[in-house]
């Protein structure tokens, strides 16, 4: 298969998951506050993948990650490194926007990791960046707060696939905290040398994840402590544990 195959076929995969994903309706609450689901935006075939944490009032209008002011940040920041937004691929831990930008419940974690995970198996990326600290417990695994694992990478398994996991600062935390944007600056400035290495070895004979499957279409069922991360670019309420 060519590279160019392949790139088509990871852009239907991802139509395909992404038009299941719009239809979920799992988490009753955030059916009820979102007016779109936020599914991810970039490049199929990205070699850099970034994990933020959930959908803000601009990303629920516009249906893209990472559009407000972090997003511009995370632009500029981008920039820097000499990459575009149309090089990498972004997604959320939620795809939907929790009430008055709350931060994700346990329940709709769960709920909506699968998503994420099918992501991550899609694109194949080499590298992926958390930003905050739900992203970075999520995939890590591990309830540590940002503050202690960040700019450290580290291959950790998500699913079926190995990934190399480089932890950082949400762009939000680095709004307010000028201390926060050096340090994350500093931290970008690597992610070039990380690319570098390529993706980690996978497993042998691994499965193929299954995503999961919008609630019409189920069968019966068979009987944060120092980072409230921002759901919003404009955070509001309990989005100013950042850090």
């Amino acid at each position: 298969m060519t590279p160019k195959t392949r790139a088509l076929e990871r852009d239907e995969e991802l139509a395909g998951l992404a038009a299941r994903a719009s239809a979920c309706e799992q988490c009753p609450q955030l059916v009820e506050s979102r007016s779109q689901v936020v599914f991810g935006a970039g490049n199929a075939s990205a070699q850099l993948m970034f994990v933020g944490e959930a959908p803000g009032a601009s990303e629920d209008r516009e249906g893209v990650p990472f559009v407000g002011a972090s997003g511009k940040l995370l632009d500029t920041l981008l920039e820097e490194i000499g990459l575009t937004r149309q090089e990498v691929f972004i997604a959320n831990v939620l795809k939907c926007r929790p009430p008055e930008n709350r931060d994700p419940r346990p329940d709709e974690v769960a709920n909506c990791s699968p998503w994420l995970e099918a992501q991550l198996a899609i694109v194949e990326p080499a590298l992926v960046v958390t930003l905050g600290n739900f992203a970075t417990r999520l995939l890590r695994g591990d309830p540590a707060p940002i503050g202690k694992v960040r700019g450290r990478a580290e291959v950790v398994a998500v699913g079926s696939r190995s990934v190399r996991l480089y932890p950082l600062f949400h762009p939000a935390a680095a709004l307010y905290r000028r201390p926060n944007l050096e340090l994350l600056r500093e931290d970008f400035a690597r992610i070039p040398g990380l690319l570098e290495l390529g993706p980690p070895d996978q497993p042998r004979d691994e499965p193929v994840p299954k995503a999961p499957v919008p609630e019409g279409d189920r069968e019966p069922a068979r009987e944060a402590d120092e980072e409230p991360a921002p759901a919003a670019d404009e955070p509001s309420g309990g989005q100013l544990g950042l850090f």
